[in-house]
């Protein structure tokens, strides 16, 4: 497997470095526009590291005309009972004062064809005394529809669980210092679970549910080594499938089928942290798979299986920036700057499948974290702009997925709606020569710089005003 990431100087020059297998291991009615961005010193790329290309805008002189609603807005549609609440900003979302990293992950899982999702939620009650079951949402029918999974005791607010493509759902529970696996699915008015045996392990992690929908894996990760275990989809219950010297974290796959999955590992003895693929068909086979400059960290933090896009998290430029690049490709990483925000940080989630070997043209879907929330951005490589859109009341952060028609389908939970799936046609992007006359494109032909608009945290579209469509409400 030919490894990605690339490092590169701005003419677009890469190496690619072949893998070796390791041994023995409220909306405004319009968005207006944000503060204007000015140069900022920055610290400088990582020792070793060659030019990573990135665009960097030019200082703007003044401000840029406020934007509006584009043709063909129309109102959000929904499936589900009860109207789409958009909650946004009353101002804009992410003013200037430092922003931590974002909050952890969403608090639901869906399968990798989005058609089954799981959840722990909770039962009205004071704090502290609410009582946690799993819950099942179905999303792939003419309306959506949750079913409670709750069993004679509460489950402890630490547990985690991940659906499977028959409609059950895997759940994991720490007992003292053991791990114990369970499939629990609906039996009439209760539940019922079958027990699929304990690990002797005292923290373990599921991984997002395999491809395949029939297999569960979860990372048990020490400082010198970690392994991973089959937990659900096996023949004999939990068994250890691989190991990998140092500290692994993240996981994310990079094919169809559940054997290349990708983590991000620390050695053993320290330096920074580098993705490599592990090939589950050849009993945990490790490669390398990101190598930006010797010192960075580079993370993987999403993947598509059909076009081979890859979004990365790394450090190279000499700070962590949000880039993409090309599994096999010996083009470099870019780093675009529409996806730098000032005063918030953006985290992909999802990629549109089924655009075949054109990796440019896939929407991605990012959750951007603000000190006012969280809201919904989504980008194209091709585009030099990040389009942003207020999130529906009760948004679960960072959960949704993309139809291969380009609609991305977010779930949600509020007062009004128990589940709910809010849908967003993914905006055209606009060519910069049709409003500006300029048609340069990026420095290497592969990306358009952005030097034509700084970038700014705006105030995000209500989902009232997104081009919604392609969709029917329910009778």
């Amino acid at each position: 497997m030919t490894a990605c990431a690339i490092e590169g100087g701005s003419a677009g020059a890469a190496a690619t470095a072949e893998p070796e297998p390791e041994r023995g291991t409220e909306p405004d009615p319009e968005p207006g526009p944000g503060p204007e961005t000015r140069p900022v010193a920055e610290p400088g790329p990582r020792p070793g590291a060659e030019p990573v290309a990135t665009d960097r805008p030019e200082p703007r002189t003044s401000p840029e005309p406020r934007p509006g609603p584009g043709p063909g807005l129309s109102a959000p549609v929904r499936t589900g009972p009860g109207p789409v609440p958009a909650t946004a900003p009353e101002e804009d979302p992410a003013p200037r004062s430092r922003v931590a990293a974002p909050p952890p992950p969403a608090c639901i899982t869906l399968t990798a064809d989005g058609a089954y999702a799981a959840r722990l939620t909770a039962a009205p009650g004071p704090p502290g005394e609410r009582s946690w079951y799993p819950e099942r949402w179905t999303l792939d029918g003419p309306e959506p529809y949750a079913v409670p999974l709750p069993l004679d005791q509460p489950e402890e607010p630490d547990s985690e669980v991940a659906p499977l493509a028959d409609g059950r759902v895997l759940i994991r529970r720490r007992v003292a210092d053991r791990q114990m696996f369970s499939l629990l699915y609906p039996t009439g008015p209760g539940t019922g679970e079958l027990l699929l045996g304990t690990v002797e392990h005292p923290e373990m992690t599921l991984l997002p549910p395999s491809p395949d929908g029939r297999c569960v894996y979860a990372l048990a990760a020490g400082e010198r080594g970690s392994s991973l275990w089959l937990v659900a989809g096996g023949p004999r219950g939990p068994e250890e499938v691989a190991r990998v010297a140092g500290h692994c974290s993240g996981g994310t796959w990079l094919d169809r089928e559940g054997r290349m999955l990708a983590l991000d590992r620390r050695e053993p003895g320290g330096g920074p942290v580098k993705a490599v693929a592990v090939d589950l068909g050849r009993w945990g086979e490790v490669t390398p798979l990101l190598q930006i400059a010797p010192e960075s960290d580079d993370r993987l933090l999403l993947a598509d299986a059909d076009s081979g896009l890859l979004l990365i998290r790394s450090d190279a430029p000499g700070h962590n920036r949000l880039g993409w690049g090309v599994l096999g490709s010996c083009l470099p990483v870019r780093f675009p700057e529409c996806l730098r925000l000032p005063e918030a940080v953006a985290t992909p989630f999802a990629v549109q499948p089924g655009q075949m070997l054109m990796p440019e043209s896939c929407a991605v879907a990012l959750r951007i974290d603000g000190a006012r929330g969280s809201w919904v951005g989504v980008w194209r490589p091709t585009g030099r702009r990040l389009h942003q859109f207020a999130a529906p009341l009760g948004w679960l952060p960072g959960a949704g997925c993309w139809s291969r028609e380009g609609v991305l389908r977010l779930p949600y939970a509020n007062a009004a709606t128990s589940c709910g799936v809010a849908m967003l046609e993914a905006p055209e992007d606009v060519e910069p020569s049709c409003v500006t006359g300029r048609t340069e494109d990026g420095d290497d032909g592969t990306e358009p710089s952005a030097a034509l608009a700084a970038p700014v945290v705006c105030k995000p579209v209500p989902l009232g005003q997104a081009p919604l469509h392609g969709a029917v409400r329910p009778d």
